[in-house]
């Protein structure tokens, strides 16, 4: 990954036209996704409970093609086929092109579209679209976060005894000790309500608009944090790993909250 040690940002026309590209990938994708979902499509198994379908493939290969058009030298990291385009461009694309495919596979409807983009191994743009709600989540790093166009803004919940919050299980919860339960069972206790919606970057994107006060996580990959991270922060979050230091979405740990909750859930997940 490069390192920016300048914190120097695109031009900010530059910028607008990242954009503007990153959205129409993302509906595009989109649009795809609910396509199948209507028509039918495809399942395979990558292993006993981790699902890819048709969809996928299809949504993926759709917003690569429209990132690559706008910016052929740009690597592309996605969850489908992995590294796209290599090189020493210091933008990176990170993509989800269906986040929460086992949900769309049994027509649960909880999932999305997630692309980030890095800068100098810097995220500072993120863009999600759910293409059931029509909901379309942008942000970049210092210009905020909007929801089709109105502005973000975390909770206000102060401790986890009123706090609403979300999680996820890897795909090897029945293999490995290291599953996430003993951290639900602990929140359990503690917060006022836990969810567990299965689309990771969704879940991000509902602690920015307050929606969700906290959200942790472990064994993600990158392109399932990439854009969320960005829209959490931007909103006025706070993101970490599981002991509150730097986080990197090539790290295994990540909390996001409000701010207000952020130390209290690390000292939860710090009994783990």
């Amino acid at each position: 990954m490069l390192t920016d040690s300048t914190g120097h940002l695109p031009p900010a026309g530059s910028r607008d036209d990242l954009k503007k590209v990153a959205v129409e990938a993302a509906r595009r994708g989109g649009a795809i996704v609910q396509e199948k979902a209507r028509q039918g499509f495809r399942v395979e198994h990558k292993d006993v409970v981790n699902l890819v379908t048709d969809a996928d493939r299809l949504a993926e290969q759709a917003i690569v093609d429209t990132i690559r058009s706008a910016y052929p030298d740009h690597r592309i990291l996605s969850e489908e086929c992995g590294q796209h385009v290599a090189g020493t461009s210091l933008f990176q694309w990170v993509i989800d092109p269906l986040d929460g495919t086992t949900n769309f596979a049994h027509g649960f409807p909880s999932y999305c579209v997630s692309i980030g983009l890095e800068y100098h191994g810097r995220c500072i743009l993120g863009v999600v679209f759910d293409p059931t709600r029509q909901e379309l989540f942008v942000a970049e790093i210092h210009r905020g976060a909007v929801l089709n166009g109105v502005p973000l803004h975390v909770s206000s919940a102060a401790s986890l005894n009123a706090a609403l919050l979300v999680t996820g299980f890897a795909y090897d919860i029945r293999e490995s000790p290291n599953n996430n339960l003993n951290h639900f069972s602990r929140f359990a206790l503690r917060a006022q309500g836990l969810r567990r919606t299965g689309a990771a970057a969704l879940d991000l994107c509902y602690v920015a608009a307050g929606r969700f006060d906290g959200f942790w996580e472990l064994k993600l990959q990158a392109w399932d944090m990439a854009a969320g991270v960005v829209i959490v922060q931007e909103a006025g979050g706070r993101v970490s790993d599981f002991s509150g230091g730097p986080f990197s979405i090539y790290g295994k740990e990540l909390v996001a909250s409000n701010g207000r909750l952020h130390d209290e859930m690390l000292a939860v997940l710090r009994q783990g």
